[in-house]
């Protein structure tokens, strides 16, 4: 049996992943999406909240093939944590505690941006082990 070493494949098919299922999500079910990650009092659950939810679901797993089959290296990884993940925490704060527009629920993507931060760490990392 192969031993667990760190690869940078490992953290880019989390990534992947990450964004394959949760866009996957806004695709199929975005109604259940749009009441669970958004205020009641800005919920709209109409026939155009759904197909902006799911455009965004596409997106996200268009993103999630592009991961998949492109080749990382460290400073892919670098960059896709720093613009992939930080201006989304902040987004994330802001409209949960300054302009609460998103419900509490939303503080999973807050961490789940973290996530990303701390999985393009670890792709670093292992792509400078790696080479």
């Amino acid at each position: 049996m192969k031993k667990f070493l760190p690869t940078p494949e490992r953290p880019q098919l989390y990534l992947g992943f990450v964004f394959f299922i949760l866009g996957g999500w806004c695709i199929v079910d975005p109604q259940t999406v749009e009441s669970l990650s958004i205020n009641q009092q800005y919920v709209i659950l109409n026939d155009l909240s759904s197909l902006l939810l799911q455009c965004f679901g596409a997106q996200a797993v268009l993103v999630s093939i592009v991961i998949f089959w492109s080749t990382f290296t460290k400073k892919t990884y670098v960059i896709f944590g720093l613009f992939g993940s930080i201006p989304f925490v902040y987004f994330n704060y802001y409209f949960v505690f300054v302009e609460p527009m998103f419900s509490k629920l939303m503080l999973l993507d807050f961490f789940g941006n973290l996530s990303i931060l701390g999985t393009c760490i670890w792709g670093a990392i292992s792509t400078k082990q790696v080479n």
